[in-house]
């Protein structure tokens, strides 16, 4: 069982990234509240993991903190939740606001996220209700860029929406709301708060 990877990130491809620990690189599925923290490409950078074995593939799942990867195993454990809803969630609401959500009741809240309707809401609030752990917000340290929105970045914010359940129209829409000198981790946070808006 891997539960923890330090290495060098080499590659940030929303909601994907590369890490190279001692010469072996590692693909793992993060969730944006995870990318938002993450060093730039060629630091070092450390990460709780989620090790999942199918019959047909091996899959690694990163976290910032242990607090966010036992949200991911408390929300995979829903029935009807998967991997990719559970990374869903986590993108579009710390683990602390999900906590808060499920105990108190706010099944509208999670029916905001991509791929989560008004029953499996309501059944995340049923089966989640005190079994989540709240954690201070992740700190806020998303590094500054020094670049302008270019088309490729512009085209990571939208692999990245797309990713998490939402349609082209809807990360169109979302892109064309952006400011003209954004970040890609900040277009994404910007992006996932107007479309929760919606």
């Amino acid at each position: 069982m891997i539960g923890k990877l330090t290495g060098t990130l080499l590659e940030k491809h929303p909601p994907h990234i590369l890490l190279d620990v001692h010469g072996v690189g590692y693909e793992l599925d993060v969730p944006m509240s995870t990318l938002y923290v993450l060093p730039h490409a060629g630091e070092l950078a450390s990460l709780y993991v989620h090790f999942v074995v199918r019959e047909d593939a091996q899959l690694l799942y990163g976290f910032a903190s242990r607090t966010e990867r036992e949200t991911f195993r408390q929300l995979v454990k829903v029935s009807g939740i998967g991997p990719k809803i559970a990374l869903a969630v986590l993108s579009g609401m710390t683990a602390d606001e999900l906590a808060t959500a499920v105990e108190g009741e706010d099944a509208a809240r999670l029916a905001k996220v991509p791929g989560i309707g008004k029953k499996t809401a309501e059944r995340l609030v049923l089966e989640l209700r005190g079994k989540l752990v709240g954690t201070t917000p992740l700190q806020a340290k998303v590094a500054t860029t020094l670049f302008a929105v270019q088309a490729s970045a512009k085209d990571d914010v939208a692999n990245a929406l797309l990713a998490l359940g939402y349609n082209a129209k809807e990360a169109e829409a979302a892109i064309k709301q952006l400011p003209e000198e954004i970040g890609v981790n900040d277009g994404i946070r910007q992006a996932l708060k107007s479309l929760a808006k919606v």
